[in-house]
């Protein structure tokens, strides 16, 4: 049962862009509305995010590995999802999940990179940003490593305190 009221509508029209962005209106989205400007934060953070350096597939690995990382059944659901959409197989979305080799070495550069970033909360070793930049991993994919780590941390987190309704095929994180 889900702790926080899943809304269907709040005064900004943020769930009524959201559901037309998106074709529907997931829990999250429902349930972080009980803050209007935690969801617009949330929203421009993600959308910023949809255009920058890193391509959508590399985006949708990043979310289902952080939500791996964090154990949100919710967002590995979501994002498991969401990566089939994408083409990926179930061999891939099994190898994001678990940061191991991909067939594209940049994608693969990206995934342990953010994997260490996790796991040393920022601190890595000079020589992990050395062999990511040598997978051709450039700054700004660098500084969008980590804004996909917070964001999708930020609804990991929020989903762990929140226990919204899954409303997406159960993926046991």
């Amino acid at each position: 049962m889900p702790r926080l009221p899943q809304l269907a509508q709040e005064p900004s029209g943020l769930l009524d862009q959201t559901r037309r962005q998106l074709g529907r209106l997931p829990n999250l989205y429902a349930a972080l509305a009980n803050s209007p400007a935690a969801l617009a934060g949330y929203l421009a953070l993600h959308d910023h995010l949809s255009r920058g350096a890193l391509p959508g597939r590399v985006r949708e690995q990043l979310a289902l590995l952080v939500a791996q990382e964090n154990h949100c059944t919710y967002c590995v659901s979501a994002h498991t999802l969401r990566g089939r959409k994408l083409g990926l197989t179930d061999e891939e979305l099994s190898r994001t999940r678990a940061a191991a080799d991909d067939t594209d070495p940049h994608a693969h550069a990206v995934l342990a990179l953010a994997r260490d970033i996790m796991h040393t909360r920022g601190r890595i070793e000079d020589t992990a940003l050395a062999d990511a930049r040598q997978a051709g991993v450039n700054d700004a994919e660098l500084a969008e490593i980590v804004a996909h780590i917070a964001l999708n941390t930020l609804s990991n987190y929020f989903n762990h305190l929140a226990q919204p309704d899954l409303d997406f095929p159960e993926v046991s994180a």
